[in-house]
C-alpha cells in the first residue's frame, strides 16, 4: 500500500513548512483541550467565588500526577507506532495500534481508581485550607470518574498523529470544548451545582471527545483499522511500549510531585494567593500549548523519520523547531506580561487576587523561553526511542532541583517571589544539560545499533 499524503508532508519536503503543517493543528487541538479547565476556572472563579476557585485550582497538581505517569507510560505506544508509520510496516502499525487501545482501556481503569480512592488523601498532604477542602475532595472525585474516556481519547489522538493526521483529533477536541462550555454554563450556572458541575461537565466533554476518536479509528484504511475483537496486549510490542513509555511515566511523575510541593508551598500563602497562583497559572497556559505542540511535533517528526532512516532530517529539524519554538514562546511571552493584569481580571474580580498574580508573574514569564531547549531535546530523543536520559535529566535537573530549592531556600525565607523563582532557574539548568547531552550524539547513535538499523552517515 502506497504511503499516504500525511507522512509524505513528515518524512520529505521543506521541514520548517511540515513542522508547521503538523504544528499548528496539535496547538489548536490543545488550546481547546486547555479550554475544559480554563473554562472551569472562569466559570467558578465568577459564579460561585473565590474559595471554590482556590479548590479546583489546588487539585492541578495532583490531577496531572495521576495523568500524567499514565500518559508518559502510553506514550511508549505512539513513539512506537510512528517509528513503523514511517518505516511504511502496515502490519507493526496495526499491531501497535491494537496494542495501545488494550493498555488505554487498563490504564484509563486504574487512573480512575487511584484519583476517587487516595487523591482525596494525597490532596490532604498539601496543605488545603480548610474552607477549601470539602469542594476540593468532591472536584477530584468526580473529574476522575471520566478517566477511561480521558485516556482512550489521549491515546487514539496519540495514533492519529503517529500517522500523520494531527488534524482530526485538534476538531474533536473543538467540539468537545463547545459541549463542555455549554455544560459548565447549565451545571455550574443554571443548576447551580458548583464545583461539582464544573467538574460534571469535563468528564461529560471527554466522553464526547472519545467517542469520536473511536469512531475515526473505526473508520481507518482497512490495514490499519481499530477492530474490537484485534484489541490484545502483544508481549512483545509491550515490553518496547514500556521501555519508552516508563521513563517518561517516571518523568511526568517526578514532575508534577515537584509541582504537587510548589502547590503545597503556595497552599500555605493562604486561599487568596492559591486563587492569584490558579489564574497565574491558566493566563500563562497558552505558552505550555506551544511548548507542548512543539514537544509532540518534534516527537512525532523524529520518531517517522528516524522509521525511514532519515538522520540528517532528524538533525536538522532540531535546529528549525528549536529556533521557531523559542521565537513564538518568546513574542506570547511578552505579550502576556504586557496585559498580565487585564488577561488576570478575565479569571477573577477580586483586585487582591489580580494585584498577587500579577507580582508572580513578574517573576516566571519572562524567561519563558528557557524551557524550550528541554522540550525539543527531550522530543527529538524519545521519537528514537531513546527515553532514559531524557528522563533523569528533567528529574535531576527540574524535579530535584526544586524540590531541594522550596526545602532550603523557600522553607527558610518563606516568599512567593523565591517560590516562583524555582522555576526559571530549573529551565536553565536543564536547558544546559541537554544541550551538552544532544551535541554528544551518543543518543543517536545507541538507538541506530540497537534497532539493527543502516549507520548514520557522519
Amino acid at each position: 500500500m502506497q504511503r499516504s499524503q500525511a507522512v509524505q508532508q513528515i518524512t520529505e519536503g521543506v521541514i520548517w513548512k511540515q513542522l508547521l503543517i503538523f504544528f499548528f493543528p496539535i496547538l489548536l487541538g490543545t488550546f481547546f483541550q486547555q479550554m475544559y479547565n480554563t473554562v472551569d476556572t472562569i466559570i467558578v472563579g465568577r459564579f460561585v467565588g473565590t474559595q471554590a476557585l482556590a479548590a479546583v485550582g489546588s487539585t492541578a497538581a495532583l490531577i496531572n500526577l495521576i495523568n500524567g505517569f499514565f500518559m508518559g507510560l502510553s506514550s511508549g505506544a505512539t513513539v512506537l507506532l510512528s517509528q513503523f508509520y514511517g518505516a511504511n510496516d502496515r502490519q507493526a502499525v496495526s499491531n501497535a495500534l491494537h496494542t495501545g487501545a488494550g493498555l488505554s482501556l487498563l490504564l484509563g481503569m486504574v487512573v480512575m481508581i487511584l484519583g476517587i480512592v487516595i487523591g482525596p488523601q494525597i490532596l490532604y498532604l498539601t496543605k488545603i485550607p480548610e474552607n477549601c477542602m470539602a469542594d476540593a475532595f468532591l472536584y477530584t472525585r468526580i473529574y476522575f470518574s471520566g478517566a477511561i474516556a480521558s485516556m482512550v481519547y489521549n491515546m487514539g489522538a496519540g495514533i492519529l498523529r503517529a500517522m500523520g493526521d494531527s488534524k482530526r483529533p485538534m476538531l474533536f477536541l473543538v467540539v468537545t470544548c463547545f459541549v463542555n462550555i455549554f455544560m459548565d454554563l447549565l451545571c455550574v450556572v443554571v443548576l447551580k451545582m458548583g464545583v461539582a458541575g464544573a467538574a460534571t461537565a469535563t468528564v461529560l466533554s471527554q466522553v464526547v471527545s472519545a467517542a469520536l476518536v473511536v469512531f475515526t479509528l473505526l473508520r481507518l484504511p482497512a490495514d490499519v483499522r481499530l477492530r474490537f475483537r484485534d484489541i490484545r496486549m502483544d508481549k512483545k510490542l509491550m515490553r518496547r511500549i514500556l521501555y519508552v513509555g516508563v521513563p517518561a511515566g517516571l518523568q511526568f511523575i517526578t514532575f508534577d510531585l515537584a509541582n504537587l510541593l510548589i502547590q503545597s508551598g503556595i497552599n500555605s500563602f493562604g486561599d487568596t494567593t492559591i486563587a492569584a497562583w490558579t489564574a497565574y497559572i491558566k493566563t500563562d497556559a497558552l505558552t505550555w500549548m506551544i511548548s507542548s505542540a512543539f514537544g509532540v511535533s518534534i516527537t512525532t517528526f523524529v520518531g517517522q523519520n528516524f522509521g525511514a532512516q532519515k538522520y540528517a532530517r532528524i538533525r536538522q529539524s532540531v535546529w528549525v523547531c528549536l529556533g521557531m519554538s523559542v521565537a513564538l514562546v518568546g513574542a506570547l511571552s511578552a505579550l502576556v506580561f504586557t496585559f498580565r493584569t487585564f488577561i488576570l481580571g478575565i479569571y477573577t474580580t477580586d483586585p487582591e487576587v489580580i494585584r498577587v498574580g500579577a507580582y508572580v508573574m513578574l517573576w516566571t514569564v519572562p524567561f519563558n523561553f528557557l524551557f524550550m531547549p528541554v522540550e525539543v531535546f527531550a522530543g527529538t530523543m524519545r521519537g528514537t526511542g531513546y527515553s532514559v536520559t531524557p528522563t533523569v535529566i528533567t528529574c535531576v535537573c527540574v524535579c530535584l532541583f526544586r524540590v531541594v530549592w522550596i526545602f532550603t531556600v523557600v522553607s527558610r525565607f518563606h516568599t512567593i517571589e523565591l517560590l516562583a523563582l524555582c522555576y526559571p532557574l530549573s529551565w536553565v539548568l536543564a536547558s544546559t544539560v541537554f544541550y551538552i547531552a544532544y551535541l554528544r550524539g551518543t543518543w543517536l547513535r545507541k538507538r541506530i545499533a540497537v534497532c539493527g538499523m543502516e549507520p548514520e552517515v557522519r
